[in-house]
């Protein structure tokens, strides 16, 4: 059987803000069987991720391109990849499938990023969110880097976001005091009513984020959890106590801009003894095991929630995308194709 595969692919480098300019909605033949011998995976894809570090890929130059094959730049032309799930529909030995593409269907050869989902009681969009990268890259950043005691006040930025929704939530069952930050009032208010932080602000209303984090942290912060870099991650570090800690999983305030780079108080890291480190999730890929049967454990009994925001239709895509970055995403971010 022959399909009409649907594919988008990067039209010029994004520099900046992405605009829909940026890709281009291609199309071709695909014939629903390998040629065999050719070990290849056809999948039909359901759900496709949709993630801000995928900005620094479509860039010409940047830093992440060395970093990791994940991270690679994506050549003009080129399928855009990204991380999601499907249903095989040539291959053997696969029920559902991990990393595949902003496209209908996706040919998938060896050594790809092919992972089995096993028979879940949950939805399969967990397994790109909550059960997914996002909840690995939370799990990891909070407990790897951060390493959290009962009692400690824990910082986090873009707490809406994808990442920093479940990190809330992980900080509150190790019996921490969270607050968190987001654009709105009602995400304000899905973090402290649905999610449980102890406070939240609304940075778009604040005149000083120094102040507003004395405000809220009147003994100081343990644990920033940083997804936004810039003023942020340099008020952070300035209400930090000693020995606090800083993962630093992105820097989305300046993904589209080249002007503002976040500068800490070198000193106030110096004399705080302050810890700050970046991470991938996937430098953590040990504990994948235990973070799925925990994360799995809570969910399970009601103690933690995964918030989604989806869109529907492959062309819908660039325009989730965009939107990432005005900051109008609720929790992770999905396409359902």
């Amino acid at each position: 059987m022959e399909v009409e595969n649907k594919y988008f692919t990067l039209k010029q480098y994004v520099d900046g803000f992405p605009s829909e300019s940026d890709f281009e909605l291609r199309s071709g033949p695909l014939l629903l069987a390998p040629q065999e011998g050719s070990k290849k995976v056809i999948v039909k894809n359901l759900f496709v991720s949709v993630d801000p570090y995928q900005i620094n890929r479509m860039k010409k130059r940047s830093p992440s391109h060395k970093s990791a094959n994940f991270a690679q730049r994506i050549d003009l032309g080129k399928r855009i990849d990204a991380m999601g799930v499907g249903r095989v529909v040539a291959a053997c030995g696969y029920a559902e499938e991990e990393l595949l593409g902003w496209e209908d269907y996706t040919v998938a050869g060896p050594g790809s990023m092919l992972t089995k989902i096993p028979t879940s009681q949950f939805p399969l969009s967990y397994h790109v969110s909550v059960l997914g990268s996002s909840g690995l890259t939370a799990y990891a950043g909070f407990y790897q880097i951060c390493k959290p005691r009962r009692g400690e006040t824990v910082f986090v930025s873009a707490a809406c976001g994808s990442v920093g929704h479940l990190v809330g939530q992980f900080a509150k069952l190790s019996g921490c005091y969270v607050v968190g930050c987001a654009g709105s009032k009602k995400k304000v208010d899905l973090l402290k009513g649905e999610l449980g932080f102890d406070d939240a602000f609304n940075y778009k209303e604040e005149r000083d984020i120094n102040s507003a984090l004395k405000r809220c942290f009147p003994s100081g912060i343990d644990i920033y959890f940083d997804n936004v870099g810039g003023e942020m991650l340099e008020a952070a570090v300035a209400n930090m106590n000693a020995f606090g800690r800083v993962a630093v999983c992105g820097a989305i305030s300046e993904y589209t801009s080249s002007e503002r780079r976040a500068a800490p108080d070198m000193l106030d890291v110096i004399y705080k003894r302050i810890t700050v480190q970046g991470f991938l999730a996937y430098d953590h890929i040990a504990v994948h095991d235990e973070f799925i049967s925990v994360t799995s454990d809570y969910l399970r009994h009601g103690r933690m929630q995964s918030i989604e925001d989806i869109s529907h239709g492959l062309e819908s895509i660039p325009s989730a995308f965009i939107a990432l970055f005005r900051g109008d995403n609720v929790g992770k971010k999905l396409v359902q194709l």
